[in-house]
């Protein structure tokens, strides 16, 4: 298609038919599931692998997050929650790639005019770049820590969030950090490179990678706008409450 070669109508019709034939046994596969008292989501997890659901879903998520940016909204943060945002660190490179793919796409659009599959493909590619880039930076604007009903909240773009039970947290330190190494039971949400508070647990929590792989930290690093703020209400949140006696 690319190079302009004409395919035949009847592999043409033949490929569209197997598409809309594979379709339609999915639907009907989905709605026996249904039938037999599955749940949507559990019915779909039965007919598409867990990693397809969960970049659909983080996708979903994008799109949301650059609704509430839109409404000036915030995700997850209710009434009587403290929230913490951690977006400015990344803001300029954010902006910095958006501006360069969005001069990718005008150039490829010029340098492709001639070549009219070509250019639709790379405009696709190159448009969805953009709202990409844009749903991360909503992501991390929308979705801040929050602490809140006797949990920390840790959260990074649409693809991190971890809820922290108090109860679990031994110990919160104002820490600085530049450089991580992967290592077991750890879990770093650097903003610019950079983590400014490092909180250990008592037991672990899961935290779960992006295509639904399981893993347990006991060990988490994370950064703020405002992380003296944030390190200040944890510490007041884990005090213990006075002997009414």
């Amino acid at each position: 298609l690319v190079a302009g070669v004409r395919v035949p109508l009847p592999v043409l019709t033949a490929a569209e038919a197997a598409v809309a034939a594979l379709l339609l046994a999915e639907g009907v596969a989905l709605l026996r599931l249904r039938r037999r008292g599955m749940s949507w989501r559990r019915a779909l997890g039965e007919l598409v692998p867990e990693p397809v659901l969960r970049l659909v879903g983080h996708e979903l998520r994008l799109w949301h997050s650059m609704a509430l940016w839109v409404r000036r909204r915030r995700h997850g943060v209710r009434e009587g929650d403290l929230a913490f945002g951690h977006a400015r660190g990344d803001a300029a490179m954010m902006y910095g790639l958006l501006f360069v793919c969005m001069v990718e796409t005008v150039g490829l659009s010029v340098l492709l005019a001639d070549w009219p599959v070509a250019h639709a493909v790379v405009l696709v590619l190159d448009v969805q770049t953009v709202l990409f880039l844009l749903g991360l930076r909503a992501a991390a604007v929308v979705r801040p820590h929050v602490l809140g009903s006797g949990v920390l909240r840790v959260r990074s773009g649409a693809h991190v969030d971890v809820a922290i039970p108090l109860e679990r947290i031994a110990a919160v330190r104002r820490q600085s950090l530049y450089s991580h190494d992967e290592a077991e039971g750890e879990l770093n949400l650097p903003v610019g490179s950079q983590t400014s508070l490092t909180v250990e647990l008592t037991e672990p929590v899961n935290a779960p990678r992006l295509l639904g792989a399981a893993r347990a930290v006991r060990v988490v690093r994370l950064h703020a706008d405002d992380a003296d703020a944030l390190h200040g209400a944890l510490v007041k949140a884990l005090r213990p409450l006075p002997d009414p006696a």
